[in-house]
């Protein structure tokens, strides 16, 4: 079973049949590699954008809501000039031919509506050959990428917040297409049919994806809801280690990951979750009235590649999706001067640029600094936190004692105690430990006594063997049902420390005891209840009732910050000096998260066959704010993404469902014991406020432009902006660094002496009186000017910002500044700041 810490994927480079002609082991020089190749005139989109500029210059000065702000047209321009997309893969096919006269190669694909180039399979001497070209821009090599609900809908205020607000579920995310770049999807899942009684609805008129049809993904697999699906998988395969049997040459999802995320954001409302026989309520998505569009490129034995996920995200540009759902981590962090300079990141600013709003999970490497694995200013990173609902199973034991556990199971019936069995107590006489030593596992039934185990509590070891997938859940019930027995126990290995498990779903009595401490409890008094003659146990004493785990529990404090989500500050470069910038934006449910499964998905054992699973991980936290985005991008269409992102930042929560602060797990092992206070650098902005990002009052607002400026401060980064993106720096008249990007936060790598920052805020409400309030971080003061203003719909203000080191220290310390409209807005920015550097720490003075 795959836990929900990610896979660690390997670059292949040369391996297989496929690409035998292509590998050579005389020298390394002749080793082949995939490389991402850009060339230096700029893409399509970048073409009709400078077209458009004047068109568009407006939306940089005017209001949203009524006011025409923001509108992508040349999205739509582009989109339809079908031929510009063959022109430029000739072009491509010539620049190889006449580079690489005569030598074998394999173009795999040609990027032309984001990015200008294209990936090719070449020797590194051929991709010499390449990077000197004058037309070629940038050579870089290809790497690996990794995977990073019944109740949230409620714990987030859904049905009588943000769904009424736009006409109920039924209405909630109509003509928006999320696009989700992932492991593929089951197109025969309810939670993604388009013949609910909640009516029909068409394919919105500015989407012109199509849907693959192959053997195991038919015509008629797509419809008004899954309106678009396709495949990428041309890196895997030229490496060799595509496996068709498991990963399925189609949309089809072999995993599951990627039908459950798609689900979390827009699956269907009201689809009953049947799991083992058992009902868990009914699902719904965050906008179940949305669309969803799949492009695939990720997959279960090998997790994905950038080639294939920048092809990915070029075609959704193209096809007009609204927002792309990434949950997807690189696996490394990316080389160069900067983090933020790598094909996927600089592909999806291109997508920004044609007015998609892109998420990405955060990643699951926390709970360490600097862990966090998205790391650009236009993409809105998620990180992963609880919700208050959680599924509790208990054993009490014939002394009176009860220990608590996990398992999707039923209890035993009444109150009568049965008597429990250890699986090594009850072999048969053919069987002993040294023959096997996992036997204590419960995989094969083979190896027990039926007549020593029918009717009783079998006991089994649940190993670090459970975790890697060796062992399973599955397994170890059906060796019981073989044997008779009337349930299962399994006790925590002692050297599985800290392990957090998914409630496991069980088809019999069960539970799972997950803390090796209260492992102990239960052996010691089984142990002390046998009786023996001699080293044969001659009579079973020990009893025990299961209390069952299908009933849900939703007084758990809650939301809290998991271990496992990543952690800022922000990592410019590869020296992990901290960039200005806040990660991750934004927290939302990722942990004990159903939803819809697909019928193949073998990510996890314990949900095989089964219609839903619940799995944990930003992974499941990135889609939450996907289907929030539609509900924005629905009331507020001209919305750009970075007025998204700054809707969603300002409105986010501070406190827990109790009105204490949200905390964060600070440890992998018994999270629960180590916690403090989350901080920006562990949450960003808070936890999502569904509700309140429909009704921001002010917002944020930055443009392409504005990021453009801010990559062309870094040092050293004129060539590379050039290289990726095919604009020359000195077009921009000034550079930005990021503390003074117009974000929703405000974040200081380094405070020397003293910072003037400024944002600037539009008011898309009515007219409204504003007072600012702040409290500064540790070791500075700060001021904000005007701390009153009066701003009418449409207008903007300008806030001064007056940040100075007070105190000498290298540790983060954080504060708030908080803008409180007379109408009920309130928006909350966080401030963050590292190293502070007084005026005189660097003098002495005399006593």
């Amino acid at each position: 079973m795959r836990s929900i810490y990610g896979v660690y994927l390997i670059v292949v480079i040369c391996f297989g049949m496929y690409i035998s002609t292509f590998c050579q082991e005389d020298s390394d020089e002749d080793i082949t590699a995939i490389y991402i190749v850009t060339l230096k005139e700029a893409q399509a989109t970048a073409h009709y954008y400078n077209e458009m500029r004047s068109v568009n210059h407006s939306s940089r000065h005017g209001a949203y809501g009524k006011f025409d702000v923001h509108k992508r047209r040349f999205r739509n321009i582009s989109r339809t000039d079908r031929r510009y997309g063959s022109y430029i893969a000739r072009v491509h096919d010539s620049l190889l031919r006449r580079t690489l006269k005569g030598e074998k190669y394999l173009k795999l694909y040609s990027y032309h509506y984001l990015i200008n180039g294209f990936a090719v399979y070449v020797s590194p001497l051929q991709a010499d050959k390449l990077s000197r070209r004058r037309e070629v821009a940038n050579v870089v090599m290809d790497f690996s990428v990794r995977t990073a609900t019944t109740h949230t809908p409620q714990f987030l205020g859904l049905p009588q917040g943000a769904w009424a607000q736009q006409g109920g579920y039924e209405f909630a995310g109509e003509g928006i297409v999320i696009g989700f770049i992932d492991t593929g999807i089951d197109p025969n899942h309810p939670s993604f049919a388009d013949d609910t009684s909640d009516g029909q609805y068409p394919v919105p008129h500015h989407f012109s994806g199509i849907c693959e049809v192959t053997p195991d993904f038919p015509s008629g697999s797509c419809n008004r809801k899954l309106v678009g699906a396709r495949h990428f998988a041309a890196s895997a395969i030229t490496r060799g280690i595509f496996n068709a049997s498991q990963d399925y040459a189609s949309p089809f999802d072999g995993d599951g990951h990627g039908t459950h995320t798609a689900s979390v954001a827009a699956g269907n409302h009201g689809v009953p979750v049947v799991v083992s026989g058992h009902c868990f309520g009914n699902a719904s998505g965050m906008a179940p009235r949305s669309h969803v569009a799949v492009y695939k490129a990720l997959y279960k034995s090998f997790g994905g590649f950038a080639a294939d996920v920048v092809a990915a995200i070029d075609q959704a540009a193209q096809d007009g999706v609204d927002i792309i759902s990434l949950s997807i981590t690189p696996n490394r962090r990316p080389p160069g001067i900067a983090t933020f300079f790598n094909p996927i990141d600089m592909a999806l600013l291109s997508a920004v640029k044609a007015g998609i709003f892109v998420v990405q999970a955060a990643g699951n490497t926390g709970p360490s600094p600097k862990s966090v694995s998205s790391f650009s200013p236009w993409i809105f990173t998620v990180g992963a936190a609880s919700h208050d609902r959680i599924y509790s199973n208990s054993i009490v034991l014939g002394n009176n004692v009860t220990i608590q556990g996990v398992g999707l199971a039923p209890g035993t019936e009444n109150d009568t105690m049965y008597t429990l069995v250890l699986a090594a107590h009850v072999l048969n006489n053919d069987t002993t430990v040294s023959d096997d030593m996992y036997v204590g596992e419960c995989q094969y039934s083979s190896y027990f006594n039926s007549d020593l185990v029918q009717g009783n509590l079998l006991i089994c070891s649940y190993s670090i063997r459970f975790v890697l997938g060796i062992s399973t859940i599955k397994q170890a019930l059906e060796t019981a049902k073989n044997l008779s027995a009337l349930g299962v126990v399994f006790y925590m290995d002692p050297f599985v420390i800290g392990f957090q498990l998914n409630p496991v779903p069980m088809n019999m009595p069960g539970i799972i005891i997950p803390s090796p401490e209260d492992s102990k409890i239960l052996l010691q008094y089984y142990n002390s209840s046998l009786e023996k003659e001699g080293n044969k146990v001659v009579k079973f004493k020990a009893t025990a009732k299961l209390g069952g785990g299908l009933k849900a529990n939703y007084s758990n404090s809650a939301p809290k910050i998991m271990f496992y989500s990543a952690r800022g500050p922000d990592p410019e470069d590869n020296s992990l000096d901290d960039a200005d910038i806040m990660k991750p934006n934004l927290v939302a449910p990722g942990n004990f998260i159903w939803a819809a499964w697909s019928s193949a998905g073998a990510d996890s054992v314990e949900f095989l066959g089964e219609n839903f699973a619940m799995m944990s991980g930003t992974s499941m936290a990135a889609p939450h704010i996907s289907g929030l985005a539609a509900l924005i991008k629905q009331k507020y269409p001209n919305f750009s993404p970075s007025a998204i992102a700054s809707t969603l930042s300002t409105s986010a929560s501070l406190y827990d469902k109790h009105g204490g602060p949200i905390m964060a797990q600070r440890a992998y092992a018994n999270p629960d014991q180590n916690q403090s206070p989350a901080t920006p650098f562990d949450m960003g902005s808070g936890f999502v406020n569904a509700t309140a990002a429909l009704n921001p009052g002010l917002i944020f607002d930055s443009s392409y432009d504005d990021y453009m400026s801010f990559l062309c401060g870094i040092n050293g980064s004129a060539p590379v902006v050039r290289n990726y993106t095919g604009q020359d720096c000195w077009v921009y008249n000034s550079t930005i660094p990021g503390p003074d990007l117009n974000l929703p936060s405000i974040t200081l790598a380094k405070l020397n002496e003293s910072r003037t920052v400024l944002r600037s805020v539009l008011n898309i409400a009515n007219n409204e009186t504003y007072s600012v309030g702040w409290s500064p971080p540790y070791g500075v003061s700060a001021k904000v000017s005007p701390s009153h203003f009066y701003i009418t719909r449409g207008q903007k203000q300008v806030l001064t910002i007056v940040l100075n080191a007070t105190a000498n220290n290298s540790v983060a310390s954080f504060g708030r500044i908080g803008l409180f409209g007379n109408k009920g807005h309130v928006l909350n920015i966080p401030l963050s700041v590292i190293v502070k550097i007084t005026y005189n720490s660097n003098t002495t003075t005399n006593s």
